[in-house]
This record gives structure tokens, C-alpha cells and sequence, in this order.
């Protein structure tokens, strides 16, 4: 029997902008801006444009567009790895994803290990133009990444404050106002002895907690005294500390704790010293997880969104990259509490 050799399919015709432009009624450059991630259109225009392009499977030649325009429709961000909050680093890139969803813009993860501030992934970037934009996190003072791109007039956005005179846009946690009202939460339990357990002092976030947290108690009239957990103490080392304060001389009669995970093997350590929380000891923590608040549903927590800190970082960023001038470009985060009775 003779077999009928079938001609292969013809290929699929590639969607272009053109193609996006006829099945939306919009102009071609309208469709480019709104492609390029163009803060100046509505909101309704980028999704119709975006659900347009979904729907035709439409990819822009990347290597085309950067030999035309000189982008890479990249944007980078260089995370810090050392960070001891629960779940930073996934609320964050799906922050960021959500917002780049349906733009031109495509994400590159740098991953930081060690909290020393190296200028080495920003300089990369910059030589070798990878990227249109960047995000860094976890900003210390003076930070020489910020210096960096500043001095190179290149788009980026923090995720913390800085202390340089020139402006540059940022969106931080609001954490004055976190240490704030953590102490006079814990005044309010009658608490007057309290501990402020923090991480790393090389972040600028360090010194805004530790400051309000020292003038909100002085306002206050209460006792306090910081011990710095920084990066390389271990949790069984932290819960080994708990227990050793429980049965102290000198425990405090309220906590409150920078970061989720330290908070964890604190409370743990406490307990294990039989110490009730809410009873012997007021304990407060910052969150950015639920996990806290289901291990331990009776722990007052103040909450960081840190998913919606990644869509506002790429909301600011992209508005820089089309150019807005970065002092309106700062931007805080109010935190959230928890207060369980």
C-alpha cells in the first residue's frame, strides 16, 4: 500500500504589533507604549492590550529590540539572601511578576549571599547593560549600590531608605511607625522593662527601628535595651538565649522582635522555660507570613506586605525608566496589626 507523504504544516503566521493593534483598534504606537510598560496609559488600555497579546501568543524579538532601541526589556533584581523574614524573597517576586505581567518587561533574579553590600552585581549590570532597570533590597546607610547607579544617572528603586542628600526613589516599610506602635501596645499590657530583638545593623532599617523604638519608650518612660541577633546566630542558638532569659534575673516584661523567624525560636525558647506568653511576658513581632500567627495565634504581630511591596517597586520603577523625576518617587508602606486578645 502506498503511503501519502503529507506536506508539513504551513508555520504560524508571528503575531506582531500590527496584528495586536487590528485585533484591539488601538494605534500601533499606543500598543508599543503600552507594551513598553507605559505608566501614562489606563489601566483599562494595558489590560486590553495585554489580554490582546495573550491571546495571540505575541513575543517581542528580544534581541531585535535591544539592537534597534538599545532595552533588553530586563529588569533585575539584586535580592539580598541573608534577609531572616519568612517568605520574603516569594512575596516579593510575586509581586513583581504580577506587576510586569502583560508588559515587555521580563524579571532576572541576582541572588546576594552575604550582607556586605558588594557593588560587584550592580557594576555587571551597568557595564554590560542587562538589564533597563533595577531593584535592590535591604539598603544600608550610604549605600554604595545606590551611589552607584545614581552616579550613572540608571533607573532603579530600593526597597529601604538611604542617607544621601540627592533624592532617588524608594518604597520602604514604614518602621518608625512599626517600633512605635509595638512600645506603646506593650505599655498599654503594662508593660515597663522591654527588649528590642533586631538583625543586622549594617541596614538602614536597624537604625529607624532602633531610634523610634528608643523614643517612643523615653516618651513613654519605660525601661529598654536592644541586643543585636545579627546574621550567623543560629535559631538554636536564639532558642538557647530565650530559655537563659526566662529563668534570668533581669527578663524583660515585653518583646518585641524584628523579624518572624527569630521571633519563632524565641517564643519557643520561652515556653520550653515554661514562661506564658501574654501572662509572664508580652511578646510582639513583625510579620510577613501567617506562619507566626499560626504556631503561635496569641502573639500580637505588625505586618509588612511584602507582595504588595513588590508591585509598588516595579509600579515606581517603571515610571522611572520613563523618566519621572525620582524625588516623587518615594514612597511607605503604613504597617498593619494584629492585636489578639
Amino acid at each position: 500500500m502506498t503511503k501519502t507523504r503529507r506536506s508539513p504544516a504551513p508555520a504560524a503566521k508571528r503575531a506582531t504589533l500590527k496584528t495586536i493593534s487590528e485585533l484591539t483598534g488601538l494605534s500601533l504606537s499606543t500598543v508599543s507604549l503600552s507594551l513598553r510598560g507605559g505608566a501614562s496609559l489606563k489601566e483599562e488600555t494595558r489590560r486590553k492590550v495585554a489580554e490582546a497579546a495573550a491571546s495571540v501568543g505575541y513575543v517581542p524579538d528580544r534581541a531585535g529590540v535591544r539592537l534597534r532601541t538599545g532595552k533588553t526589556n530586563v529588569i533585575a533584581l539584586v535580592l539580598d539572601g541573608a534577609e531572616d523574614s519568612i517568605d520574603f524573597a516569594r512575596y516579593l517576586i510575586q509581586g513583581i511578576g504580577h506587576a510586569i505581567k502583560g508588559t515587555r518587561y521580563h524579571l532576572t533574579v541576582i541572588p546576594e549571599f552575604e550582607r556586605n553590600y558588594s557593588v560587584e552585581s550592580v557594576r555587571y549590570i551597568l557595564e554590560n547593560r542587562t538589564a533597563d532597570g533595577v531593584i535592590i533590597t535591604h539598603t544600608g546607610p550610604r549605600d554604595p549600590r545606590v551611589k552607584l547607579l545614581m552616579d550613572n544617572d540608571f533607573p532603579f528603586v530600593s526597597h529601604g531608605r538611604t542617607e544621601f542628600f540627592t533624592p532617588h526613589p524608594y518604597h520602604d516599610f514604614h518602621s518608625e511607625l512599626f517600633a512605635q506602635m509595638a512600645v506603646e501596645r506593650l505599655v498599654e499590657k503594662g508593660c515597663r522593662d522591654l527588649m528590642l530583638l533586631i538583625g543586622d545593623d549594617r541596614t538602614n532599617n536597624y537604625h529607624n527601628i532602633v531610634t523610634a523604638f528608643e523614643r517612643a519608650a523615653a516618651r513613654l518612660k519605660v525601661e529598654t535595651r536592644v541586643l543585636d541577633h545579627s546574621t550567623g546566630i543560629t535559631a538554636k542558638d536564639t532558642r538557647s538565649f530565650a530559655r537563659e532569659l526566662a529563668s534570668g534575673a533581669n527578663r524583660p516584661d515585653g518583646i518585641i522582635c524584628g523579624g518572624e523567624l527569630r521571633a519563632i525560636s524565641v517564643i519557643s525558647g520561652l515556653q520550653e522555660a515554661g514562661v506564658v506568653i501574654g501572662e509572664d511576658l508580652h511578646f510582639i513581632s513583625k510579620q510577613t507570613s501567617d506562619i507566626l500567627g499560626t504556631l503561635f495565634p496569641h502573639v500580637d504581630t505588625i505586618e509588612e506586605d511584602v507582595y504588595t511591596a513588590g508591585l509598588e517597586l516595579t509600579r515606581l520603577l517603571l515610571r522611572r525608566i520613563e523618566g519621572e523625576d525620582a524625588a516623587g518617587l518615594q514612597t511607605l508602606a503604613e504597617p498593619l496589626a494584629h492585636w489578639r486578645e
